[in-house]
């Protein structure tokens, strides 16, 4: 697992107990960045490097700052499916890559949706990874679709 595949592992747990709980990003990621997550002799949390804290750090403070303007646009993509009725773990992973697509823009397209379908083989349903695929390619899409109008 790279170091910016367990950030964005990281940064997903940080927002799933968000939607649980009322607390803060930064309160959240405080408490979990250095708990030991065991998983197949994958490294931990508490091995994550001060590059791979930073990104984890500045992404879910992205994620939280913008996270009405995030859900409108997962529901804009999904709308099949009332944001309510989307489970936490896809909602988050939404978020994630959306921020990272059309506000961070700091890794190439096809890593984001990459390691968005790979959180989504690890942490969410059976047919998640194609729910999160297929969302994500509405987002390119149209993404795509303004900046060649824009031109």
């Amino acid at each position: 697992m790279t170091v910016r595949s367990q950030a964005r592992a990281l940064v997903l747990q940080c927002l799933y107990e968000m939607d649980f709980t009322d607390h803060p990003f930064e309160q959240v990621f405080s408490a979990h960045k250095d708990r030991i997550m065991v998983d197949d002799g994958e490294p931990s949390f508490d091995d994550l490097p001060p590059q791979g804290e930073s990104f984890a750090r500045a992404l879910g403070t992205a994620v939280e700052n913008r996270l009405e303007e995030l859900d409108a646009l997962a529901a804009k993509y999904a709308p099949e499916w009332p944001l309510d009725q989307i489970s936490a773990i896809d909602r988050n992973i939404l978020r994630i890559a959306i921020c990272e697509l059309l506000f961070t823009k700091d890794a190439p397209v096809k890593v984001v949706v990459n390691e968005a379908v790979e959180l989504a083989k690890k942490f969410g349903g059976d047919s998640s990874p194609r729910f999160i695929n297929g969302v994500l390619g509405a987002v390119i899409s149209q993404h795509e679709t303004r900046q060649k109008t824009a031109a």
